[in-house]
């Protein structure tokens, strides 16, 4: 038998799951996140779930990890001691950062402090203009006496960030290679090989993060890849990029900052697969786990990407994170809104006397008070399991043991601060924690111009299907997609990925005065590096497919969109097509567009992807019976909307089979997940077991 496995780290947990190539047969299997040590959970996820299917080490075609420990390093300022050197008058770049703040009228708020040191920091004599002209020649021993003051200070990293490099490389080319002959254990990274775009904030940011977690995720993958390859796995290795494609683990040694939100893209590359699969090309993913949830959108079956995105933002609660606040990425990200509302999202009571939830989560350890592994205070997952949606004796099918005394203790405590009962309280960091989820869908569909009703709901994670139905009511989807093991979703989307690389350069012409042959010769560039970097990787020529993308603005802008190029070659006939098309997305972004006026090419990107082929989903056939085999009891849940608990049947998921439907209200319980089936929703399965909610209104 050939599998592959996917593994995925998340805040509260790890899952694991493997797929047969040949039959779709998938197991999954889930195991306590080890914060202190994410490859301890990595490894124990799966030596587990091999041993418990019998399954040999060596049949596994591939491994793909999605994984946190770039983020990690960040946020926890965990990074390697690493240097930056740049032009000389532009040391004090990532002091400066940029003007605009989070939160205009918040005189307490504070920048995030720089990556690297001032005392870090060095300046070389040498200048290009902003055409890639030498204006003053690099001074050779300026960048040999820098080398000489990093040995001192023991540097593990370095970052070279000089201006115009973007258009010209030749000053950084040359200080690369003086730095790696004399300091030969130093890893050195460039901005024009990480991030060769203008706005040298941004490029130096993202040359900067990539320097400064380099060393860290090289260890990281190091470390994961001898231990496999000791316990006999011979497949290939490979890693979740934030674009929602694959690299192999070399690769992503050298340019982890691609790798900087592994985890979250998994899940909604899982759910693009799974529309995919079912018929439905506009859908919105709800991932909420133990500790955030993140929502993003996937449009004609494709997910949305940005490069405007920030790590170790501050969060907020009822909100996404503060722009502005965090660390400039110019890099692709899967466009996501990520907030701190997951199940060990803890309640508190601010100095006003309200009500919040998170961001601060009980997390793996201690986890919420139900757990009973020393967590105190109150958090969603107690709040659930007071309400009578959790089954207390079934938590992970039974591994964990949910202590409902502690749970209502934990919330009592924070009723009796509020003047509330129990179950006002209970329903009330329901309510809030819902609030806030549906603040962020909103963010990502109406905000982008789009419509959330015109879309599915898929909700996953281990907390998604818990709260998925009050979401889908406030904001009237059509149709909420629950998969089958919805805990272990995102792990699914480790294993339906294609390997992926992303190229780009700055162009800044104008569409009236375009030089064809300049673009042309510059995307043959980049797509010769793609088609070389995946022929490395083990990727056929056959398999290989380009996209390409400009992103435009009208003259004079600080901002740009990015719109699809048509395959093969440019023409100027084909330029008309690309303004109406700028036009048509200029006025469902931002509400206008204005015709005639002068548009530009700021920056040319091209994916180079490398196709790997995808598993079918395995159909669980028609019993031919009804859910009454299914029924597990009843128990008393709460619902709102019907004025208390009521008596409410409980199902096991597993026993669902093909073409069964039932009538809210209901629970469906499985391992890894539970689904609350609201008042006045329909359900019905699938030929894949997937759950298929729909309102009765229509």
């Amino acid at each position: 038998m050939t599998s592959r496995i996917g593994i995925d780290i998340g805040g509260t947990f790890t899952d694991a799951t493997v797929i047969n190539e040949a039959t779709g047969e998938i197991f999954i299997d889930k195991v306590t996140s080890t914060p202190r040590d994410p490859s301890i959970g990595f490894l124990q996820a799966t030596n587990r779930i091999l041993e418990r299917n019998e399954l040999d080490p060596s049949s596994m075609a591939y491994l793909v990890h999605g994984t946190t420990v770039a983020t990690n390093a960040i946020i926890e300022n965990s990074l390697a001691r690493s240097a930056f050197i740049t032009t000389d008058g532009f040391r004090d770049m990532l002091e400066i950062g940029r003007q605009n703040r989070p939160v205009l009228y918040d005189l307490g708020f504070e920048k995030l402090r720089p990556l690297v040191p001032r005392y870090l920091c060095f300046e070389i004599r040498e200048r290009l203009d902003a055409s890639g002209n030498v204006v003053v020649p690099i001074h050779v021993e300026d960048v040999k006496s820098v080398a000489r003051k990093i040995r001192e200070e023991e540097v593990e990293s370095i970052a070279v960030c000089l201006l115009h490099a973007h258009i010209n490389p030749v000053h950084e080319i040359t200080v690369g290679e003086i730095l790696r002959s004399m300091l030969p254990e130093t890893s050195v990274s460039l901005s024009s090989e990480v991030a060769p775009e203008f706005r040298e904030y941004f490029r130096a940011s993202t040359t900067t993060i990539n320097a400064g977690i380099r060393p860290v995720v090289s260890r990281y993958l190091e470390s994961i890849e001898s231990r496999l390859r000791a316990e006999g796995m011979t497949g290939e290795l490979l890693v979740m990029q934030s674009n929602g494609g694959l690299q192999t683990f070399e690769v992503a040694a050298e340019k982890p900052v691609f790798m900087v939100e592994s985890g979250p893209a998994a899940g909604v590359m899982a759910a693009t697969y799974l529309g995919e699969s079912l018929g439905f090309s506009n859908m919105i993913s709800l991932d909420m786990g133990g500790t955030t949830a993140k929502v993003g959108l996937i449009l004609d079956g494709v997910p949305n990407v940005t490069k405007d995105y920030e790590v170790g933002a501050t969060a907020r609660p009822g909100m996404g994170s503060g722009r502005g606040s965090g660390y400039p990425i110019r890099t692709p990200v899967i466009d996501l809104v990520e907030i701190g509302a997951g199940g060990g999202s803890i309640a508190w009571v601010d100095s006003g006397g309200a009500l919040r939830v998170g961001p601060r989560s009980a997390g793996a350890d201690p986890g919420p008070a139900c757990y009973g592994w020393g967590g105190l205070e109150p958090t969603v997952t107690d709040a659930n399991l007071v309400l009578g949606r959790l089954n207390p004796g079934y938590f992970l099918g039974g591994e964990i043991e949910l202590d409902g005394e502690k749970a209502t203790e934990a919330i009592e405590g924070l009723a009796s601060r509020l003047g509330m009962d129990l179950i006002d309280a209970a329903y009330g960091i329901l309510e809030i924690a819902n609030a806030a989820m549906v603040n962020a869908l909103r963010l990502i569909s109406i905000q982008r111009g789009y419509d959330p009703r015109e879309f599915a709901l898929v909700a996953f994670g281990g907390a998604g299907p818990l709260h998925s139905g009050r979401i889908a009511i406030e904001l009237g989807f059509s149709h909420t997609i629950v998969p089958l093991s919805p805990g272990i979703f995102s792990a699914l989307g480790l294993l339906v990925t294609d390997l992926r690389h992303d190229f780009s350069r700055t162009v800044l012409q104008n569409v009236e005065r375009l030089d064809l042959t300049i673009i042309e010769g510059l995307f043959q560039e980049l797509e010769e590096e793609g088609r070389d970097l995946l022929g490395r990787e083990g990727v056929k020529e056959e398999d290989v497919q380009i996209r390409r993308y400009a992103e435009m603005r009208y003259v004079g802008q600080s901002y740009e969109l990015s719109l699809d190029l048509p395959d093969g070659v440019l023409s100027h006939s084909d330029l008309d097509q690309i303004l109406d098309q700028f036009a048509m997305e200029h006025d469902r972004v931002y509400g206008f567009s204005v015709p005639g006026e002068p548009v530009e090419i700021v920056n040319i990107r091209l994916s180079a992807l490398g196709d790997i082929r995808k598993p079918r989903l395995r159909e669980i056939g028609n019993s031919g019976t009804g859910s009454e085999s299914a029924h597990k009891g009843a128990r008393s849940v709460y619902f709102a909307e019907s004025g208390g608990y009521i008596d409410c049947p409980i199902f096991d998921r597993y026993k669902l089979a093909q073409g069964i439907s039932m009538i809210g209200p209901a629970i469906i319980e499985e391992p890894d997940s539970t689904t609350v089936v609201h008042p006045g929703y329909s359900v019905n399965i699938d030929q894949y077991g997937n759950l298929l909610l729909t309102s009765d209104d229509g």
